[in-house]
């Protein structure tokens, strides 16, 4: 039976689609056989991964990383699935013909919001390019700052949207970003915390709109 699928997509750059997706594949895929796929041409996340087999040793990072593009995407995600439980897709922001592709493969898209008005904008076309892709989509309030009562009305905002959002937010913590500086994740990280907690419980959440029992 082929894995699992799951794209991180959001037309808006910088929402933390990429510090996203590395947190996911380390949280939902503990003891399961994990492919990274990198369809977004600023390379990002194989540069985490880059990192990753820097600190740990090639072969050692438990996960396997490919990169594709256009329609290529899709067929890639596809070919990892048939051999991983789980492939995490890193889409490109600004574009939608790119982006559609790696998304018509998926099981389910996560689509990192933060609380802003602009962010808020550009999710409603993010949004209407995953329902021309046809998989379900799961809204996921990031970078939350730790005084969100500014913010409140643009998370009710986000509620509203046309697709469920998770009830777990992902808060505006270092931990986050330095973690992603060393190839490592929050969950990895001694010092993780509220970070770890929060994406363990982002996942476990994710576990059950993919249908797996918690703990899979």
């Amino acid at each position: 039976m082929a894995g699992k699928i799951i794209a991180v997509a959001q037309q808006k750059g910088g929402s933390g689609k990429t510090t996203v997706a590395a947190h996911l594949a380390l949280a939902l895929g503990e003891g399961l056989r994990v492919a990274l796929l990198d369809v977004d041409p600023q390379g990002s996340l194989g540069q985490w991964f880059e990192r990753r087999e820097d600190r740990l040793g090639e072969g050692e990072t438990g996960l396997s990383f490919r990169t594709a593009s256009g329609w290529g995407a899709k067929r890639e995600a596809r070919s990892l699935a048939r051999d991983h439980d789980l492939v995490v897709v890193d889409t490109p922001p600004k574009s939608d013909i790119e982006a559609r592709h790696a998304i018509e493969s998926a099981d389910l898209v996560a689509v990192p919001v933060q609380p802003t008005a602009v962010d808020l904008w550009a999710t409603g076309a993010t949004l209407a390019m995953i329902e021309r892709g046809g998989p379900p989509a799961l809204l996921v309030v990031n970078r939350v700052p730790p005084r969100a009562t500014a913010s409140g009305a643009v998370i009710d905002a986000i509620r509203a949207l046309d697709a469920p959002m998770a009830v777990q937010h992902l808060g505006n913590r270092v931990v986050f970003s330095s973690s992603m500086g060393q190839g490592s994740t929050a969950t990895e990280l001694p010092g993780g915390g509220k970070a770890a907690d929060e994406i363990r419980a982002l996942a476990a959440e994710l576990r059950r709109h993919l249908g797996w029992p918690d703990g899979t």
